[in-house]
């Protein structure tokens, strides 16, 4: 898979893809990373990426001319998403959706906005990572690169480990883990994980997972209820 990020600032990429499962994974051949700088498709001596907006207002608006040229250059075989707070929130799907594609462009937008011609002609999708406004699209794209990652055919050792996260194979969270020591300052690991029963632990986890969903993810429990992946009653 390659993954394509197009900034202002690619040296935001630098440590963080290289260490860890996306630095493993590009190690092994699982993903190429290639950082696109936008200021290498202007045109002027100032390598110029904003302008003011039309309409007047605050703020500094990013220009298409350097968006296009730099993914014409990519040619892409893959969605190519806009980082955007107006874009549709990032989940699990996304994520797996991505992770079967060839190629995966990111653009990282900055300053107060991007010239809308771009997420309507150029980019396939908007995508955001809440109801937050960052400085700029890097961290989103980052927080999508180690997502997609992550779930490649080998970048994780312990694929289980992978397949029991919350949303995995479903809208429920997953539940707490505990490890050594089994008392720390008098707070004990429940006694069932110790048990060795695997019967009582897978039950005792399904426990934990429900609740937490119904108590703190409402929206994911009301579409676990309509999937009838969990009892009807609250």
């Amino acid at each position: 898979m390659r993954i394509n990020l197009v900034t202002i600032f690619p040296e935001f990429f630098q440590a963080p893809l290289a260490i860890s499962i996306p630095g493993r994974a590009a190690e092994s051949g699982l993903v190429e990373y290639r950082v696109v700088d936008l200021r290498d498709h202007t045109h002027d001596r100032h390598r110029t990426v904003d302008d003011v907006p039309y309409g007047g207002g605050a703020g500094m608006v990013m220009k298409p001319e350097p968006f296009f040229e730099a993914v014409e250059a990519l040619e892409p075989r893959g969605p190519v998403v806009l980082l955007s707070p107006r874009g549709r929130v990032f989940t699990h799907r996304d994520a797996v959706r991505f992770a079967v594609q060839p190629e995966l462009t990111l653009l990282c937008g900055h300053y107060k906005d991007v010239d809308q011609r771009v997420a309507d002609h150029l980019a396939t999708e908007e995508i955001s990572l809440g109801d937050f406004v960052l400085s700029g699209g890097e961290v989103a794209a980052l927080a999508i690169t180690d997502a997609v990652v992550r779930l490649l055919p080998g970048a994780i050792g312990d694929h289980q480990s992978a397949a029991s996260d919350s949303f995995y194979e479903g809208p429920l969270l997953s539940p707490p883990s505990w490890t050594r020591p089994a008392d720390y300052r008098g707070h004990t690991v429940p006694q069932v994980l110790r048990s060795g029963d695997h019967a009582r632990i897978e039950a005792f986890r399904r426990e934990l997972s429900e609740r937490l969903t119904r108590e703190r993810r409402g929206d994911l429990w009301a579409r676990a209820r309509e999937r009838g992946l969990v009892d009807g009653s609250d």
